[in-house]
């Protein structure tokens, strides 16, 4: 078995054994999935939290679903009326539910390294479900295994990741896992969002969307944080559509074939054109549905199961 981890923290420090592993049993719960079979009971009489102290839609709900399919219990805690907010530590908080007898948390938080904390302080898995910008390991994971499916492998592949890169914990997990799963990446963008010291990621850095996207098999589009950004990266959101949306014409300059990703929320008329994210070159409900099957996966190998186990 190529898993021997407790946690999963980060793409970075992940052997590219053990993200086929990742993939492996993914592939085998979303066979279940598609066979209609309502739950797996690996993970019954285990009960996991998800601490979210930033907001989610798609992450903590596939991570819900996933506990929910292995038959664990799940509690979710709203976190802007925890007892953090009258001063409690992360570390207080998360050791009072392991003390409450918690088996699993995932979390995401606003500090970059927040979860690496407190996977070091429990002796329980902990989960990133994103920590600031730093890293966001299961949206990579779930982005690679819906590439994997359309091409059967990434060795090769040339992928754009177009949009706010400075600030993008999607971009910099992708990249992790991307560039170790042998594909080309070229991130496109604004010089702003886009400094050249992503280079020593090991991927290339454009500001020219045309050549940029020439003779992509894959282009993904991110969301602009505004959240994360202490000033605006460009004059206004129309100047970025402008000069970065995606759009038809600009769909032309990919391949004929190629696969249009968004890790989400869209922002629609801004990095990407609403008939562009509903057509059949976009592979965006994909991912999510993915989601679902890599989440339980994670669970699964972070509590000790045996990829070769997982029946399809």
């Amino acid at each position: 078995m190529g898993w021997h981890r407790k946690d999963l923290i980060g793409i970075e420090e992940l052997s590219v054994e053990e993200i086929n592993t990742v993939f492996k049993t993914a592939e085998a719960f979303k066979g279940l999935l598609t066979r209609n079979v309502a739950k797996t009971p690996v993970l019954r009489g285990k009960t996991v939290v998800n601490l979210f102290f930033e907001p989610s839609t798609r992450t903590r709900v596939a991570f819900e679903m996933a506990a929910k399919r292995l038959s664990a219990d799940v509690i979710s805690l709203d976190m802007k009326i925890s007892s953090t907010s009258k001063g409690e530590t992360l570390r207080d908080t998360v050791e009072n539910i392991r003390a409450l007898s918690a088996d699993i948390i995932i979390m995401r938080h606003s500090a970059p390294g927040a979860a690496r904390y407190i996977a070091d302080v429990l002796d329980i898995p902990v989960l990133n479900a994103g920590d600031g910008a730093h890293e966001h390991p299961t949206q990579a994971l779930l982005d690679c295994f819906t590439l994997r499916e359309k091409f059967g492998s990434l060795e090769g592949r040339k992928i754009a990741i177009l949009g706010d890169i400075q600030y993008s914990r999607v971009a910099r997990s992708n990249i992790w896992a991307m560039t170790k799963l042998g594909a080309e990446v070229t991130l496109v963008g604004p010089s702003t969002l886009v400094p050249r010291h992503f280079e020593k990621m090991g991927v290339s850095v454009s500001h020219d969307l045309r050549s940029a996207l020439a003779d992509k098999d894959a282009v993904m589009l991110l969301r602009i944080q505004h959240e994360r950004q202490n000033a605006s990266a460009f004059p206004s959101l129309n100047e970025y559509t402008s000069m970065f949306g995606l759009n038809k014409e600009r769909l032309s300059w990919l391949k004929k074939d190629a696969v249009i990703m968004h890790p989400g929320p869209i922002n629609r008329g801004v990095e990407i054109d609403s008939e562009l994210a509903d057509s059949e070159q976009s592979v965006i409900l994909q991912q999510v549905t993915n989601g679902l099957a890599v989440r339980m996966g994670a669970l699964y190998l972070c509590t000790g199961g045996n990829a070769d186990a997982v029946s399809a």
